[in-house]
């Protein structure tokens, strides 16, 4: 009996300090974006005053934000909206949108040329994970199911290339995934609202 009580011990002991070691890891990340915040914050703000200097590095902010996606976005572009095949009798696999299908579509809208993109909201960057969840689509964390509507802001061959014979939105409409493509003047796209983390690279010396 004692030799049981000792083991549910040592279990609860490892499980406490498994807990303390996660918590440490993420005050010390929370501590690392509370920092990261108030450096923008100061550039922000020092950015602010009217001499050439300052007024350039202001816009050289602006842009940086906006490509890496820490900003709200308008411009022109496309919306592509995507559904799985609803008319199908017996719904097989082909029938179904997968993560690897927006990835694709992805990808050959970046090869096309785009500024900015979002899926139902979510921002896509550098650091976006794109992957199936049972049922459903995971995008930055964030569960994210049928239809997916896709928002560009780009150039204008976007319109014209994205379902051109040959592309990957044409073969889904050849399987008989919905898609519906429509040019708009304004599209908003939201910023992205994680933490962007380079894990392997460092600043050349």
């Amino acid at each position: 009996m004692q030799q049981i009580l000792h083991g549910k011990n040592d279990t609860e002991n490892g499980l406490r300090d498994q807990v303390l070691r996660w918590k440490e890891k993420y005050d010390r990340a929370y501590e690392d974006l509370d920092n990261a915040e108030k450096i923008l914050e100061h550039e922000r703000k020092t950015s602010t005053s009217t001499d050439s200097g300052s007024i350039d590095k202001q816009k050289r902010l602006k842009q940086l934000n906006a490509y890496l996606g820490l900003t709200d976005v308008t411009g022109a572009g496309i919306i592509i909206t995507v559904q799985d095949n609803t008319s199908s009798k017996l719904v097989t696999s082909r029938d179904l949108v997968h993560d690897g299908d927006l990835r694709a579509i992805i990808n050959e809208i970046k090869n096309i040329g785009a500024d900015a993109i979002s899926i139902n909201g979510q921002r896509i960057v550098s650091s976006t994970v794109i992957n199936c969840a049972g049922a459903i689509v995971q995008i930055n964390g964030e569960e994210i199911g049928a239809p997916f509507v896709i928002e560009v802001i780009g150039n204008n061959f976007l319109n014209y290339n994205i379902a051109r014979p040959g592309s990957y939105l044409y073969y889904m409409m050849e399987d008989g995934i919905e898609v519906n493509i429509k040019k708009s003047d304004k599209i908003t796209i939201k910023k992205y609202n994680g933490v962007l983390t380079n894990k392997y690279i460092k600043n050349a010396e």
